[in-house]
C-alpha cells in the first residue's frame, strides 16, 4: 500500500491515465529502470510508473498482473477507519503524536496561536470573527511547527549511522505520500500530517527517506538496509497504515 514514502516525480515526467479491467490508472512515464506500482489513500488510486522506453500495452500488462493485488489494497483503503471532517470547533477530537486531544476554540484578540493546556486538551487561540477555514490554518502551521521541531534531531541522530548527508530538508503538506526525497540535491521532506502520528512514524518516514540516499529504490537493498538500521521498520508502517485517515480528498 503506497502511504509508503517515495522519492521525488520529476516536473517533466510524461503522465496519462489508462483504464484497465475497469480501474483506471495514472501512468507516469519516466528515467527510471524499473516499473513501480502504487495504490493511494483515501479511495485507492493506482498510479504505474514506468521507464521512458515501456509502452501503454507493455504497462497494461504490468497491471493486469497485479490486478488482485490492486484489489486487496482498495479494499483495504475502503475498510480503513477515516475521520469526518473536522469542523474546527470545541469539543472536537484532534490527533496529536497519536494522542487523541479535545479542542478548545477561545476567542482571542491576539496573535492566534495553539497551546497544550494538558496531555487530553488543545487549545486554540484565535479573533472571534476566524472561520473554519483560518481555524484550520492556525493548527496547520501548528503541526508544522511541531514536526520542524523534531526532524533536526532524528537527522543528527541518524546521519553518522547511515553514513549519509542530508543537504536541506522540509515539512509540507502532501496528499499522498508520508515523504520524499530527491537524492540528486539530497534533500529530504515529511508530511506535516505526521504531527498527528505516534512520534515512531515520523522516526520510521525520516529513516526511509535518508535510506533512499544510499538506495534510490524500494529494491531488495533497500528493505535490507531497513532491516539492518530500523528493524522493526514493518511494525512501524502497519502503524502509521493503521492510523485513521484524514478527511481530505487525498489527489497526486
Amino acid at each position: 500500500m503506497s502511504t509508503e514514502a517515495h522519492t521525488e516525480t520529476p516536473p517533466d515526467a510524461e503522465r496519462h491515465t489508462i483504464e484497465v479491467s475497469g480501474i483506471p490508472v495514472d501512468v507516469v512515464r519516466k528515467d527510471i529502470k524499473n516499473v513501480h506500482l502504487s495504490v493511494y489513500p483515501p479511495d485507492g488510486k493506482v498510479r504505474l510508473a514506468v521507464p521512458l522506453h515501456i509502452d501503454d500495452d507493455a504497462a497494461r500488462l504490468a497491471i493486469v498482473d497485479r490486478l488482485a493485488w490492486i484489489r486487496r489494497q482498495q479494499k483495504e483503503l475502503a475498510e480503513q477507519p477515516r475521520q469526518s471532517k473536522r469542523e474546527m470547533v470545541t469539543g472536537e477530537s484532534h490527533y496529536v503524536w497519536g494522542q487523541r486531544c479535545l479542542l478548545s476554540v477561545i476567542a482571542h484578540t491576539g496573535p492566534s496561536r495553539v497551546a497544550r493546556s494538558g496531555p487530553r486538551q488543545l487549545d486554540l487561540y484565535v479573533r472571534p470573527d476566524a472561520d473554519a477555514d483560518r481555524r484550520r490554518a492556525v493548527l496547520s502551521d501548528w503541526y508544522r511547527a511541531q514536526v520542524k521541531e523534531r526532524v533536526p534531531g532524528l537527522i543528527a541522530e541518524w546521519a553518522p549511522k547511515l553514513g549519509v548527508d542530508v543537504t536541506d530538508w522540509g515539512v509540507r503538506s502532501m496528499k499522498t505520500k508520508w515523504g520524499s526525497c530527491n537524492t540528486d540535491a539530497r534533500r529530504i521532506w515529511v508530511n506535516l500530517e505526521l504531527a498527528k502520528k505516534p512520534p515512531a512514524c515520523l522516526e520510521y518516514i525520516v529513516v526511509h527517506e535518508m535510506v533512499h540516499l544510499l538506495e534510490r529504490r524500494h529494491t531488495d537493498r533497500f528493505r535490507a538496509l531497513m532491516s539492518r538500521h530500523l528493524p522493526n521498520w514493518r511494525l512501524r508502517r502497519d502503524r502509521l497504515n493503521a492510523a485513521p485517515l484524514s478527511h481530505e480528498d487525498w489527489s497526486y
